[in-house]
């Protein structure tokens, strides 16, 4: 069976794909583009209606180029809006999130083949493994959490994904061995809340518990924190990113607004003065990290005076770089049936605002790198170096993918151009 995987939206997202692939290939799947594929796999967001938007608009355009093709949607929108989905051209079977971690079985029981009969047709006892480069990832995202059990007023996930549910720890480091063997030298540690890992567990766990699993693990894998809530990056996690060395220097803090009266209104659980107390003391203990937010503009009853108090915080802020998202209902939300909805060209106006702001940190934050050495992993066909304090470096081909490398920042504007000035062999290692 040829495949296709396409994912919408979020790291975690990502990592669910990432073990929707592990599925199909240890059943003898191959993967092509979508318009080659028996199978697609679409994985969808329902973070804004943009998101939604893009999913109908991707299974409409496979359907139509690709007629043949078995659509499965699943993700976000699907587990919101199952009946909308299904009614969509092509879509043969709606998987809930829930159920994502067993696709690849009920796909095969659907399509009335016993894996028995898969493998004596010629498709292998064992398919292709992920390897760096599968799909164009050169890292790895593994996902250690699923689920929210926070109520914030704007967020759907909370009803599309359940309950926070934490990966035990032994599984942790089961993926971790077998990512390790498989040759990635660097992961994105993700989860719908991350904060929140090993709350459910028994005997009851803590991130930080977690991040001293990782920094003990026997490999050369440098990890990335995804995103964490402000009020799980406490001192103790701060201070082992910033000593271990196993920890990329980068964080993505979402700070959703620097008003209180509406962080209130959002429901988030902290204040603007924590928030910029928790940045500021983030950028004195590593002066060169990337730090990276989140930011709803337009939210009902956002006044004007909340809008400049946001944008005056953000432009002054040691922040590197921001996600906008201009605020849309969801269906199901508490805000969604809050009064003192902001016009639509209210919202665009001040979208573009905070994006601005957010372009002039980016622009900041790269020239004030010009000149120092970081350490990088090659992408992009070796031309680009994705820094540990995530910059996007451009530098002369002759490297290949995933290679651990010194590069030196040699200028900064639109983009960052760099020369490498060391490399790292990669270990030799078995593939299990």
């Amino acid at each position: 069976m040829k495949y296709a995987v396409v994912t919408f939206g979020c790291r975690v997202n990502q990592a669910d794909s990432i073990g929707i692939e592990r599925q199909l290939r240890a059943l003898g799947g191959r993967p092509v583009g979508p318009g080659e594929a028996d199978l697609v796999v679409v994985n969808s967001c329902s973070v804004t209606a943009t998101a939604d938007h893009g999913t109908r608009q991707t299974i409409r355009r496979i359907a139509r180029t690709n007629p043949g093709a078995r659509i499965v949607a699943t993700g976000c929108y699907a587990s919101r809006a199952a009946a909308e989905v299904a009614a969509l051209p092509g879509v043969a079977e709606v998987v809930d999130n829930r159920d994502k971690e067993r696709l690849a079985d009920r796909l095969r029981l659907a399509l009335g083949r016993t894996t028995a009969e898969r493998f004596g047709a010629g498709d292998g006892a064992c398919g292709e493994p992920i390897r760096p480069g599968t799909a164009g990832r050169t890292g790895y995202t593994l996902r250690v959490q699923t689920g929210c059990d926070e109520t914030c007023a704007y967020c759907i996930i909370p009803s599309t994904r359940g309950a926070g549910r934490s990966v035990p720890p032994e599984r942790v480091t089961a993926e971790l061995d077998e990512v390790a063997a498989a040759g990635f030298e660097e992961v994105a540690v993700t989860g719908v809340h991350l904060g929140s890992y090993g709350r459910d567990l028994q005997p009851r766990g803590t991130l930080i518990d977690l991040l001293r699993l990782l920094d003990a693990h026997p490999s050369s894998i440098l990890f990335r924190l995804s995103s964490l809530e402000p009020m799980d990056c406490g001192p103790e996690v701060v201070d082992l990113v910033a000593r271990s060395g196993r920890f990329a220097p980068h964080f993505h803090l979402p700070l959703q607004h620097a008003s209180d009266r509406v962080l209130r209104d959002m429901r988030r659980p902290y204040t603007g003065d924590y928030y910029r107390r928790l940045v500021a003391g983030i950028r004195e203990r590593l002066p060169d990290a990337g730090i990276g937010s989140d930011v709803i503009v337009g939210f009902p009853g956002e006044t004007d005076a909340d809008a400049e108090l946001n944008l005056a915080y953000l432009r002054e802020s040691p922040l590197t770089y921001l996600h906008v998202f201009p605020y849309s209902d969801r269906p199901g939300t508490d805000a969604a049936r809050m009064a003192g909805k902001v016009p639509g060209p209210v919202i665009r106006e001040r979208g573009r605002a905070v994006r601005a702001a957010g372009a002039a940190l980016a622009a900041a934050f790269r020239a004030s790198q010009v000149g120092s050495v970081r350490s990088g992993l090659t992408t992009g066909g070796g031309t680009v170096v994705v820094t540990d304090n995530y910059l996007k470096v451009n530098v002369a081909p002759g490297l290949p993918d995933n290679r651990r490398v010194q590069v030196r920042i040699t200028g900064a504007g639109e983009s960052v151009s760099g020369t490498i000035v060391g490399s790292q062999e990669p270990p030799a290692r078995a593939i299990r």
